[in-house]
């Protein structure tokens, strides 16, 4: 009888240790896909914010041919 108590109690214990693994593995699971989607949202975020920058220098590339806007003039006051 002592044998079977140690067998069903070896049974729980692996099967808590199963269930507890399972858990971990779906945190894991669910971890993996929030840190994919925020690398791909930054990603894009980048990407807007280069073209940002490559149309801010095309901009101010065009003011300077032009001969236009503040680009290293003093200002009023001295």
């Amino acid at each position: 009888m002592r044998l079977l108590l140690l067998s069903t109690d070896t049974d729980v214990s692996d099967d808590n240790r199963f269930i507890n693994i399972e858990i971990k593995l779906a945190d894991q699971e669910n971890l993996v896909d929030t840190l994919n989607r925020t690398i791909y949202e930054q990603g894009r975020r980048i990407d807007q914010l280069e073209a940002m920058v490559a149309k801010l220098a095309d901009h101010v590339r065009a003011l300077r041919d032009a001969g236009q806007g503040p680009i290293n003039e003093r200002p009023p006051h001295y």
